[in-house]
């Protein structure tokens, strides 16, 4: 029979608390690099605009009802609409943690948010390096309805107790995949302004967890009734990770292979840029809920 205090959470021992900051640590460093890279590679190099120039292209002949099923979708996402859910989850995140959860979680969605903007319109710029309409010249790096999505999702996954983890991951992975996908429908976007919110959103929800983590507001979950549901979803998880970016990079190389210029590589880097920003988005909440294995946030004694 199993006690009542067994699925309470329980003081993490000094090898736990060193091991969750090291995790911690990696994927915050490892979303940074992937920010530098994501940018290098996609913006200042003349192969990295050529390709998605050509996804650019490639969208145009994306029928025109999915196109405006995906600007109504984008234009959902405003001031008042991300106000709401920082309210929301700082309220979860009080009820919850106190006053340090509550601001740990809003200072992760602003955090990301003015983060974005700032590389944006202010810190990087996108040379003129393989052409295209004026249009396509101004920095869109990195996206920021990708960012307030990422962020607002990675956010619910600290406030939430470990019974509700899970559900709020699936849940957050259906609104932030169509985020990421409709700003590349939609043409607001490039692939690799969506990779860079995903993982501007990664690096604040990890530092924010080693502040909670250092404020001691992170326990250990003792309990495993759900290790089963945890792994299949897991196994679902990183097989669709896995074939769907297999599957966009088999498409990107065939679009590139086919030679610039030609509406069926347009069409096929877009299809392309579609599948990896889903992947992006998928792979960033898992990371994000992945880390918090075993481990859940507490009001502090």
């Amino acid at each position: 029979m199993v006690t009542a205090t067994a699925h309470r959470s329980v003081e993490l021992t000094s090898r736990e608390r060193s091991g969750a900051a090291v995790r911690w640590a990696v994927l915050a460093f490892a979303s940074s690099a992937t920010l530098v890279g994501v940018y290098w590679a996609a913006v200042r190099t003349h192969t990295g605009q050529q390709v998605e120039n050509a996804a650019l292209r490639g969208s145009y002949q994306v029928n025109a009802d999915e196109v405006t099923d995906a600007d109504l979708a984008l234009a959902s996402i405003t001031l008042t609409s991300l106000g709401v859910a920082v309210v929301i989850l700082a309220v979860i995140g009080w009820v919850r943690g106190g006053v340090r959860l509550a601001a740990v979680a809003v200072g992760v969605i602003v955090g990301a948010t003015l983060t974005t903007e700032i590389l944006k319109r202010i810190l990087l710029s996108r040379p003129d390096l393989a052409g295209g309409p004026s249009q396509w010249l101004h920095n869109s790096f990195p996206s920021g309805h990708t960012t307030v999505a990422m962020a607002v999702a990675c956010a619910t996954l600290l406030v939430v107790s470990w019974r509700w983890r899970t559900i709020a991951m699936l849940v957050v992975t259906g609104w932030t995949v169509g985020v990421g996908a409709y700003t590349v429908i939609a043409r607001w976007h490039r692939l690799s302004d969506t990779l860079g919110a995903d993982a501007i959103a990664l690096t604040t929800t990890s530092l924010g967890a080693l502040v909670l983590l250092h404020s001691g507001l992170v326990r250990r979950v003792p309990d495993q009734r759900f290790a089963p549901v945890r792994t299949l979803l897991l196994t679902v998880a990183a097989l669709y990770v896995l074939g769907v970016g297999l599957l966009g990079a088999y498409v990107g190389r065939a679009g590139i292979g086919q030679g610039p210029g030609t509406s069926i590589a347009e069409w096929n880097l877009y299809l392309a840029a579609q599948s990896l920003a889903s992947v992006g988005s998928v792979l960033t909440v898992l990371l994000a809920w992945w880390s918090w294995r075993r481990l859940e946030t507490v009001r502090p004694e």
